[in-house]
């Protein structure tokens, strides 16, 4: 089984490389495509240096920011035309670490979608206040009921997807930011998916600001409010 891991980033400078040393400490024989949306801070040009030093690192350059949902489809993309079977969802900040990648893997030969979870037994959260896990819980929870998905982390970003199952689902994603993720989930359990999700610890990031907006809160709300409609209704993806 071949896997490639897709890693999109913008302003990671100071976070790719000792998130990609610990990801290849974890797993060594794996593939990695960074995706980089012309990073200002000159993550781009470190990402070129790390491939030129490891032959499993390839550098897709784009060139503008295009937000997450178009950088993962991109590498879904270049993963199908390659000859990949499964593809890694994981941050370029180091919030996803690579010794939990193992677990995620061993279990993809049986599964179309493997979750890296904060919220299943074993799963959690380093660094986060009390406030920000409980708004984090409750709007996966939320989430999770109005689209009936029962998937108790919903918004994880670190993910191992069966590419047969996955790409005949891209078809019409309209998510581009972290609500890509939940649009994903949503398909997945409507496409009958075999879903599991896995213990793993999320680390709140060491360097840089969160890409997180309240454009991308809207995005999110609006996404879950039209796809809980659409359950309630039976329309179609």
């Amino acid at each position: 089984m071949k896997f490639l891991v897709i890693m999109p980033t913008f302003n990671e400078a100071n976070s790719l490389a000792e998130t990609v040393r610990n990801l290849f400490a974890s797993v060594e024989d794996i593939d990695l495509l960074i995706v980089d949306d012309s990073s200002p801070d000159g993550t781009g040009v470190l990402a070129d240096s790390l491939a030129a030093d490891n032959r499993q690192i390839t550098v897709l350059h784009r060139e503008q920011k295009l937000g997450l949902g178009p950088a993962y489809v991109a590498g879904f993309e270049y993963a199908n035309s390659k000859g990949y079977d499964f593809v890694v969802e994981m941050d370029a900040d180091g919030s996803h670490r690579g010794v939990d990648l193992p677990k995620l893997l061993e279990l993809a030969g049986d599964h179309d979608l493997v979750i890296g979870s904060r919220y299943v037994s074993g799963g959690g959260s380093h660094g986060w206040s009390l406030y920000r896990r409980l708004i984090s819980r409750a709007g996966n929870s939320y989430t999770s009921i109005i689209l009936g998905a029962k998937i108790k982390d919903i918004t994880a970003g670190f993910r191992v997807y069966r590419l047969a199952f996955l790409m005949p689902l891209l078809e019409g994603v309209s998510a581009h930011g972290y609500a890509f993720q939940v649009e994903l989930a949503w398909r997945s359990r409507q496409a009958g998916g075999r879903i599991i999700e896995v213990p793993i610890l999320f680390e709140e990031r060491a360097h840089g600001a969160s890409k997180m907006s309240s454009a991308i809160v809207r995005e999110a709300l609006w996404l879950t409010t039209k796809l809980g409609f659409r359950r309630v209704f039976r329309l179609r993806p």
